[in-house]
């Protein structure tokens, strides 16, 4: 057992090395004037739809070179970053004046594809020496036009590269289109376009070790600083209330009940018991559909470490702006390399409450969460391919992941669960159990399941709900999110909050004599991801101006697997944190 840990953990140290030098590809980048810097072309797309972005030369743009693609890495194809070399050529300290770089005549057909993309705010983006840029296709001329019909429609043929540079380092770029270098694409009719550009360099101060904190700059301007500490204000004020609450309400009721339950077993050993000390003999009876409880907490268990150690790498500083595609990369890695521990827990668990068909257990573990991702995945690239979006997973990039999942997911979820089983755990109830389960009395409709997960998920939710604006912005968006140490605090918030939650419930339910307890501390803990779900149709109709079915499909597919993560995972620190609690008052009584 110790091995197979040992092992898990070198593994997880070189895997989290391998993601962390995505950072250093760059940073020895020296150049001698007249050098060629690489200008890649990434991709184009509508700006208020951030999944729906196509190939550069899927549009009518031209190359006076032969177009060369860029070897990418796992994370960058996951992230539809499509890199090809720019029409432009942009050489170390080489300024330039209204250079040509291609020309072509446009037909009929492209006219009209080219005039769509403006109509729809269509933009590009390019990466320069690993520095993104980004610039609008067009322009509509709406002034003083009421009808769309008349609106003038113009794309423009001359950009402006402006670099800075400290000595033989690029350090800065930004490109803007010249709004006078026009050309008129209203009507369909054939036009012949020469595109154009100038490039011009000045000399910086800025050592190359800060360009990119420009981009990190734009969250931490002292207005959004404000409304974060506002957030991690609210945060604090309703943990403290909550916790304070609890604790004096929960400790002062336990010593009560400790106190009464001690008098009644000195005075009266036969008189009727009653509220939680009551169904000590049922408390403990094993939930029905233990297998797939045992499976939920495998898989919360793996999403909880999986979210802990991409908080390490954000602290530490390797998802720092525009580092492409390091963020998935870590995600597949780490999920593959932690997919032991979801399968230790679950079939020690799953054993611990006596279960026998641990390998149907382990099966369900690797598909409870995987399942569902996989048939979203289905479904989303199939509409990404039908658009021809960057989105749409390449053959070979499916099996790679399909390798990953099979060469290291299955394997270690396998071992861990063969360590699970033959960890001879006992379950540590401090009850027996009895051997008919009590009738459960009648409730009030406000002591069901359904009121009692609304109750639970809405308190942490509103300790987050602030900062989900900015991670959504960040995510669907083209906002930069920077300041992890805040919301890493926000994360501890929330698992501070749904635990303490989730207990008093729990000590709620058992007083009124409901002994099944097990499930429902589980979905009242998870059900704080139903709230963001919730929330995602607020961002979308009032916070966003995402449109289409490409981009919606995506946007609701992919937050309901993101939701679902977090139901797992909060459930599963509501059961545990439930689970403490329960053997902590049931050891501190009598129990015959």
């Amino acid at each position: 057992m110790e091995r197979i840990r040992a092992c898990l953990v070198a593994l997880v140290v070189v895997s989290l090395c391998r993601v962390g030098q995505v950072r250093s590809s760059a940073s020895d980048h020296r150049y001698k004037a007249g050098d060629e810097v690489p200008l890649y072309a990434n991709k184009v797309g509508p700006f208020h739809n951030p999944s729906e972005t196509y190939r550069y030369f899927d549009f009518p743009f031209c190359s006076s070179a032969p177009v060369k693609e860029k070897k990418e890495a796992l994370g960058e194809v996951l992230n539809g970053d499509r890199l090809v070399s720019a029409p432009y050529k942009l050489e170390f300290l080489a300024e330039k004046e209204s250079e040509t770089a291609c020309k072509r005549k446009l037909t009929k057909e492209e006219v009209a594809k080219f005039r769509t993309a403006v109509s729809k705010d269509y933009y590009f983006q390019m990466y320069y020496d690993d520095l993104p840029i980004w610039g609008f296709l067009g322009k509509v001329d709406k002034e003083g036009k009421a009808d769309p019909s008349e609106y003038k429609y113009y794309l423009f043929k001359h950009l402006v590269f402006e670099i800075l540079y400290n000595k033989n380092r690029v350090i800065e770029i930004t490109v803007r289109s010249d709004p006078n270098a026009l050309v008129d694409i209203t009507e369909d009719e054939p036009v012949d376009v020469d595109f154009t550009y100038t490039v011009k360099w000045k000399e910086t101060d800025t050592p190359f070790e800060k360009r990119m904190d420009k981009y990190s700059l734009s969250s931490s301007l002292p207005h959004h600083l404000e409304i974060h500490w506002f957030s991690i204000i609210n945060s604090c004020v309703t943990v403290l209330l909550l916790t304070g609450f609890l604790a004096t309400i929960l400790m002062r009721v336990l010593k009560n009940d400790f106190v009464k339950y001690a008098h009644d077993e000195e005075s009266a050993d036969d008189q009727e018991e009653t509220g939680w000390k009551y169904i000590h003999g049922d408390v403990f009876r094993y939930p029905k559909h233990k297998s797939l409880l045992a499976a939920a907490l495998g898989s919360g268990t793996q999403l909880f470490t999986l979210t802990i150690f991409i908080f390490i790498l954000a602290l530490v500083g390797v998802f720092y702006p525009y580092n492409r595609g390091a963020l998935f990369t870590a995600l597949v890695v780490i999920y593959a390399l932690t997919s032991g521990i979801a399968g230790y827990t679950a079939a020690s668990f799953y054993c611990q409450l006596e279960g026998t068909n641990w390998v149907r257990n382990l099966i369900l573990t690797g598909s409870l969460f995987c399942g569902p991702l996989f048939l979203t995945f289905c479904f989303l690239n199939t509409v990404a391919i039908a658009y021809k979006a960057t989105a749409a997973l390449p053959f070979g990039t499916i099996v790679v992941i399909f390798l990953i999942w099979a060469l290291v997911t299955s394997p270690l979820l396998v071992l861990g669960g063969v360590a699970g089983k033959n960890s001879k755990a006992e379950f540590q109830a401090p009850c027996r159990t009895t051997k008919y389960p009590r009738e459960i009395p009648p409730l009030p409709w406000y002591r069901k399941s359904l009121p009692q997960m609304a109750m639970a998920g809405f308190l942490p939710f509103s300790a987050i709900y602030i900062e989900l604006y900015y991670i959504f912005a960040s995510v669907w968006g083209h906002r930069i999110y920077t300041i992890y140490s805040i919301l890493f605090v926000v994360f501890i918030i929330l698992v501070i909050v749904t635990a303490f939650i989730t207990v008093a419930l729990t000590y709620f339910q058992l007083a009124a004599e409901d002994h099944e307890w097990w499930w429902r501390s589980f979905l009242c803990g998870g059900s704080t991801g139903l709230f963001i779900y919730a929330y995602c149709l607020y961002y979308y109709n009032a916070r966003s101006d995402m449109s289409g079915f490409m981009q919606t499909s995506f946007f609701f597919g992919y937050m309901a697997c993101i939701c679902y993560g977090f139901f797992l995972m909060l459930g599963t620190i509501g059961f545990r944190a439930s689970l403490f609690f329960v053997r902590h008052i049931y050891r501190s009584i009598k129990c015959e």
